[in-house]
């Protein structure tokens, strides 16, 4: 019997190679993605052409806006960074962090496992090549992991909540090397923090950067669109 499992899919790379990894070992995802009030909504577009294209079981799209509280460059009219090469990107923490934004994703990837009887989440974090997030660290995921069994019927019941980061580890490089192995289409995908009306990507913002320096020690070619070329 396939087993069930929640994959937070925002439609960028990391996230589109953890759906495909979480098939490739066996398990049928449940897609949930959301629009949160993002500058870069145009990376739902690509969410679901990514879980069209995998062939989900369901794709939720959560609405919940996060410009009430702002403090963040992808929520608020703060300009995103743009820098000319991936050196420049900071190591502190960025104004693009949205202030708890995995807790919050996470927590609803927790509720919709329970109704869909998951016990597996699927999140697409990285703690090597990220822009200095607190919420992707392997810390940050175990201590939710452990609350999610303390405050779940599942958890109570003795079905273990596990939240999965098959990425934690990974290089960019390794990364796009591995979502190619499982046959990835990343045209399909979208990671800019400020792409243009046509949804071009900037080429210049954090994640931009990381994503084409993924793609460079991959030996590969980024097959989207950037501005400008």
């Amino acid at each position: 019997m396939t087993r069930k499992a929640i994959v937070l899919l925002s439609g960028g790379l990391d996230s589109t190679t953890v759906l495909a990894h979480a098939k490739s070992i066996g398990f049928d995802p449940y897609a949930l993605s959301f629009r949160y009030g993002q500058r870069h909504a145009v990376e739902l577009a690509a969410a679901k052409r990514v879980a069209e294209a995998q062939g989900v079981a369901d794709h939720v799209v959560c609405d919940i806006d996060l410009r009430v509280f702002g403090g963040s460059a992808l929520t608020s009219d703060v300009e995103v960074p743009k820098h000319s090469s991936v050196d420049q990107v900071e190591e502190n923490i960025p104004i693009t962090y949205v202030p708890a934004r995995n807790t919050v994703f996470l927590s609803f990837a927790l509720a919709y496992a329970e109704v869909v009887g998951a016990t597996d989440i699927f999140i697409g974090v990285n703690a090597l090549d990220y822009s200095g997030y607190p919420d992707c660290r392997p810390e940050f995921i175990k201590a939710f992991e452990s609350m999610a069994n303390l405050a779940t019927r599942a958890g109570v019941e003795g079905g273990a909540i596990t939240i999965h980061t098959p990425l934690m580890d990974k290089t960019k490089g390794e990364i796009v090397q591995m979502g190619l192995a499982l046959g990835v289409d990343y045209s399909l995908t979208s990671s800019c923090y400020d792409p243009d009306e046509s949804g071009r990507s900037c080429g210049h913002c954090d994640s931009c950067l990381l994503r084409l320096k993924g793609f460079a020690e991959a030996g590969s070619s980024d097959p989207i669109t950037y501005q400008g070329v």
